[in-house]
This record gives structure tokens, sequence and C-alpha cells, in this order.
């Protein structure tokens, strides 16, 4: 019988069990001779262990090799050719219950050792032998199942990442509707990410922010969730024209629902130490006047006529964490913007991504000269320039962090 380790082959609604690995076999006798046990190997070449029963009861397991290596040195067959076949046999094989789960078997395969998966392991049925199990067909059947684990793990991570798009999509058509020379890149480094992005116009102005949660891929999805939906609710509450106060709001709401208030501690559920950099911004047409407010990110602004860019630096908190007092109060900066002036707002994973011939950070100084460099470009090929340069500079290096960052001429 012949052993199949498709993905077809396995039980689709059950756990699979040895009984799926189980080939029958022949057997023989505690009593039988090594003659008998020879003339079995001998006829049947396919067979590589053969058990040992007494009154259909596996007590060993006679692998060929080993028998069949004892068996050609000089006069073992006059000295053991009539002996019961116990003396070449294995008299503590793995034996195993047919409904032994797959994972069970596996950890009992390791701790028996190498002979149980070289030379196979002996399968029953309430007591009574049924069949044997090999080493390769364990292996095989453990790597499809996990292949089907992450087949359907990554599934889901993929729909995920259609929601958390979809989430992000309101504020792509807000964007482009209020601001037409703008360009927002948001490229997570796994198939989910931990940045995040807000646009949102209101009576006389409009509101941005840009956020990098803690971690990527799927915490720090988790964590976009969290930190966007208490983004929502501050705003529904606060309004959006001051952008220090919901910096505040939010961090207060991370701390809350993971437990960073003391009243984590209290119920044991305390360890989490998560939280956000972010940087928001609210424009009133009226005054063209744009208030901004940092967590560790800055705003940067190519004015026209200067040869600089300025950086805004936002505060040197986070928002969220153990260690930031709730009652830390972020500050706003109110900034009279010059008609045609470029602004830039970016995560670290455009800064620190390693790269360049001394494997060192993409960094300010190159992202600056940037700015300057594409200073009289629309938004859309100044981030066009940025992505060229910075995958030049990344090179072969792996991408280290989610990547999104923020540019638009007023």
């Amino acid at each position: 019988m012949e052993f199949n380790a498709s993905r077809l082959h396995l039980p689709r609604y059950r756990t699979s069990v040895a009984f799926d690995l189980c080939i029958p076999t022949e057997s023989v006798q505690a009593d039988a001779s090594n003659f008998a046990v020879l003339e079995l190997f001998t006829e049947r070449r396919d067979m590589m262990s053969l058990p040992v029963t007494e009154q259909q009861k596996p007590i060993g397991l006679i692998s060929r090799n080993i028998f069949m290596s004892q068996m050609s040195k000089p006069f073992y067959h006059e000295v053991y050719g009539k002996k019961s076949c116990i003396a070449f046999m294995d008299k503590e094989p793995l034996i195993v219950d047919g409904a032994t789960s797959i994972e069970d078997l596996t950890f009992r395969a390791v701790e028996a050792g190498e002979k149980a998966l070289a030379d196979g392991f002996i399968i029953t049925d309430d007591g009574a032998l049924a069949g044997v199990g090999f080493g390769l067909q364990l292996m095989n059947v453990v790597a499809t199942m996990q292949a089907e684990k992450n087949r359907q793990i990554m599934h889901s991570i993929d729909y995920a990442s259609v929601i958390q798009r979809a989430l992000l999509r309101t504020c792509d058509a807000e964007l482009r509707a209020t601001l037409p020379d703008a360009h927002l890149e948001w490229q997570p480094r796994d198939v989910v990410g931990g940045d995040f992005y807000f646009f949102e116009r209101h009576a006389g102005g409009w509101f941005a922010a840009i956020a990098d949660c803690t971690g990527h891929g799927v915490p720090g999805a988790f964590m976009t969730l969290i930190a966007s939906s208490a983004l929502s609710q501050a705003l529904r509450e606060l309004g959006p024209h001051d952008p220090a106060a919901l910096i505040g709001a939010v961090s207060r709401a991370i701390k809350t629902l993971l437990g960073q208030d003391g009243a984590g501690e209290a119920t044991g559920h305390a360890g989490s130490n998560d939280g956000m950099d972010c940087a928001f911004l609210c424009y009133d047409t009226a005054s063209a006047s744009l208030c901004f407010a940092g967590a560790k990110l800055a705003l940067h602004v190519v004015a026209p006529g200067d040869d600089s860019v300025r950086a805004i630096d936002g505060a040197r908190m986070g928002v969220g964490y153990v260690d930031t007092p709730a009652d830390y109060c972020w500050h706003n900066e109110t900034l009279a913007i010059p008609a045609g002036s470029l602004l830039f707002l970016t995560t670290d994973g455009l800064l620190d991504q390693i790269g360049g011939a001394r494997d060192i950070a993409y960094g300010k100084r190159r992202m600056r000269e940037q700015l300057l460099a594409q200073r009289d470009a629309s938004a859309g090929d100044v981030a066009a320039a940025l992505l060229q340069d910075s995958a030049a500079w990344q090179g072969k290096q792996p991408r280290r962090d989610d990547l999104t960052f923020f540019c638009f001429r007023l």
C-alpha cells in the first residue's frame, strides 16, 4: 500500500491521526524463527520493518536493514537461523494507538529518537496490530499540515489587508477632493501594517494625520485599529481644531484600552507597552494657517524662495505607552504657510531604512536633499523621486518597517 501525503489525502473535517499514516503489514509471532523472517524479507523487498506479535498484540519491531546486516555475517545463519526472531527485535519500539493525533505522534516520535523515524513505528487498534507508519510519511504529513495552516493564515491576513485598505479608502477620496496637489504613500512592510493615515474635510478646512503604531504586520495592524478608532472618537468629541488636545485624548484612550493606566495591574492584565508616533494637522482656509502637533514626528516645509527645509519638530513623548503620563500635554504650532509651499510628513520607515555602501540609515539629510531637488515639482513627482531614491539606497537590504509619507502643496 502506497502512502499519499498530499493535502487531498488528509481529512478535511477532523484532526489528522495516526490511522491516516497506517500501512497494513504482515507480522510474525514471537516464536517464529529468524529463517522465517529472512524468507519474508527476501520475498517482500518493499518491507522495511516487520512487527512481532503475541496474541495479535505487538511486542517488538524488526528492522530490515539491521536484520539483513546481522544475518549476512559469517556463521550467523548457523547460529541464529533456527532461533526465535526476538533475537534481532527492537523490544521497545514506538507503539501508538491509531486515534493518536499527528501532533502528539510527532512529539512521541521525536522523544523516541532516530529509530522511530528511520525504522518506523507500530500503529494499533484497541491494542491489536493495525499496521506500521514511517518517519518520512510523518514528516510529509506534518509539512503538508503546516503548509495548509500557513495557507489559511495568509488567506486570513490577505483578507485583513482588504479590510485595512477599505478603512483608509474614504480618507483617500476626501484627500483627492480637497487637495489637488497632494500625494499620500502607504506601503506596509508585510501584507498588513502598523502605519495608518487619516484625512477629513470639515467646515472651513481639513484635518489630516499620519501615525506609526508599535510593530508591523498583524500586531501593528491591531494597533492601527485601536489608535484610529480612538482618533475618530476624539474628533467626534473635540472637533478637529486642536491637534494637541486630540493627541492627548488618543493617548489616554490607548493607555486605558491596553491597561497602561494602572487598571491593568489591578486586574492582572497589564503588560502591554505599546503606542504610536504621530503628526496631526488642521488647516484653516479662511486664515490660510496650519496648526500642527506631533509626537516624535516632524513637519517639513519648503517655502518658495527658501534654500533649506524648515523642520517643525513634534514633542519627544510617544502616544500611549506605560511611561507617558496620562496628563501629558502636547503643544500646537500655528504656522502661516506661504502659497506654493511644499509640506512633508513621514513616519520613520523612510528615514530608518538601511542601505547604501555602508549599510546605514537613509536619514533626514538625504530626505531633505530630495525635497529641495524636487521643490518645484508636483507632490506626485516629489513622492516618485523619494521612492526611487529610497529604493536605490535600500538595494538588496530587506525592508525594515512600514513606509508612510504625506506630501502636499498649499
